[in-house]
């Protein structure tokens, strides 16, 4: 579990992972940024050449985990919030030729290499040893898809969609200590009578 940085380091994470892995030829052939972009710098690059580009634009609570207790403190009342991070990884190329090539190597990657550890993701959120987050590829419809470029400032771009999952969040406000059992004895009135 991880603090309230932890949807950016995600994203960062993604970014820095696939900028890292991306290889020769490709690199030289292709040379290409990769970046996390929020909803306002998502407007069509004018001379940034060839990027690829994570935009999340959805996240949503987890079913299956919104009421598990935290691992390392399985009595302690105040459940992590588990979330699912929904992202449009968007090809930007000047040639179909870069854009197919590098769409399928992004593809392929995240095909061999699903799971974010708490080895590639950045430290700014506190991530514990055995933390994992999944990349998991999610097929949407045309029309979603077109919804979603629809909103959006720039001309459709060749994109696919992943899931992050899951990102469990510490609560911002923890208990400084175990709450306190409380504990009722009862005096014996006769064994009173007799020691007094």
């Amino acid at each position: 579990m991880a603090n309230l940085f932890a949807i950016h380091s995600v994203s960062a994470s993604l970014m820095t992972y696939l900028r890292n892995a991306y290889p020769e030829p490709l690199r030289s052939d292709h040379p290409c940024d990769f970046r996390v972009i929020s909803s306002g710098e998502f407007e069509e690059p004018e001379s940034t050449g060839t990027a690829v580009t994570l935009y999340l634009y959805r996240v949503t609570i987890d079913e299956h985990l919104r009421n598990l207790p935290a691992r390392h403190r399985p009595r302690n009342p105040a459940h992590p919030l588990s979330l699912n991070l929904h992202y449009l990884l968007a090809i930007w190329a000047d040639s179909a030729l870069a854009e197919h090539t590098i769409i399928a190597w992004v593809m392929s990657e995240l095909s061999q290499h699903p799971i974010l550890d708490s080895a590639t993701l950045s430290p700014e959120a506190d991530w514990r040893p055995d933390d994992q987050v999944q990349i998991v590829p999610v097929e949407l419809s045309t029309e979603d898809l077109m919804r979603i470029w629809d909103t959006l400032l720039p001309n459709y771009r060749l994109s696919v969609s992943y899931v992050a999952r899951v990102v469990r969040i510490d609560p911002v406000f923890k208990p400084e200590s175990e709450p306190v059992v409380a504990t009722r004895y009862r005096v014996d009135e006769e064994k009173f009578h007799e020691n007094t």
